[in-house]
């Protein structure tokens, strides 16, 4: 075995995550680019290419506008820097709800074209038939139970759930049935802190929470709120930086460079050297 192979890096796989339930907690960001991804990938478990890109690249107001395109365009840059950690595409609204084959022409062309190991659906009351059609054709799942991005038009907004009886029971159900029908992990967001602890121990998979409880196997935030480069963020977000800030600053210093020519200087600029003799 050469060298360079003895010093390749061996990425996280699917196995290997669901090996993790109730061990070491799982360590998972989002990540849309290929320069973030090389930052984030030697300290995560997972990064997930959310449908959320939506939202913080491109400005939309929801998910709901997201494409499929998008999702495999943005799944290739972060391929293109991640050689660790196990990379996971959300699959966005309208690319797989209809049927399991719906799900599985998407899935196939995701994973394909990217080279992601896995993909990420919402888990409404559809995604057990869709999870275990998946899974048996060879494309692991990962669940997403409790608020769901992209189920905020019909519920108006984006709201923590299973805070009353019946929501509890709605989302616990979702979760034992994302889990039996084969998940590998599954999300759980903006739910009560009990019933996120009560979902963890009751199902065999890894869960990763998200609004939900530190008793999860897991968490993940979107990575440009936990940098602080908004000025708002969701209340479970913990600001790890604050670079919005020092972005303004830095364009502030540049904008003043240049306005008082003190940018370009000597440093950065190329001079003519006449050829000798």
């Amino acid at each position: 075995m050469s060298a360079q192979n003895q010093n390749r890096i061996k990425r996280v796989s699917v196995p290997d995550v669901r090996a993790r339930k109730g061990g070491e907690p799982l360590v998972c960001l989002t990540a849309y680019d290929a320069p973030m991804a090389r930052l984030l990938d030697p300290h995560c478990d997972l990064l997930l290419v959310g449908d959320s890109v939506g939202m913080v690249v491109h400005g939309l107001d929801s998910t709901i506008g997201v494409t499929l395109d998008m999702m495999i365009l943005h799944g290739q840059a972060v391929m293109r820097a991640a050689k660790q950690a196990l990379v996971v595409i959300d699959l966005p609204f309208g690319s797989y709800e209809q049927s399991p084959q719906q799900a599985f022409e998407s899935a196939s062309r995701a994973l394909a074209e990217t080279g992601a190991q896995a993909v990420k659906i919402e888990s409404g009351t559809y995604a057990a038939d869709t999870i275990r059609f998946l899974s048996e054709r060879g494309i692991p799942v990962m669940g997403h139970v409790g608020l769901r991005p992209q189920a905020a038009l019909n519920e108006g907004g984006f709201k923590a759930k299973g805070r009353d009886d019946m929501e509890r029971t709605r989302v616990f159900h979702e979760a034992r049935e994302a889990d039996a029908a084969g998940a590998f992990a599954i999300v759980i967001e903006g739910v009560a802190e009990d019933l996120a602890a009560e979902i963890t121990k009751a199902v065999h998979v890894p869960t990763i929470g998200i609004g939900a409880s530190a008793s999860c196997d897991g968490q993940i935030l979107v990575t440009q709120d936990m940098l602080g480069l908004f000025d708002w963020t969701p209340k479970f977000v913990r600001r790890y930086a604050q670079l919005a800030e020092a972005v303004q600053d830095a364009v502030k210093a540049y904008a003043g460079d240049v306005k008082s020519r003190a940018f370009p200087a000597a440093a950065e600029t190329y001079s003519f050297k006449p050829k000798n003799g």
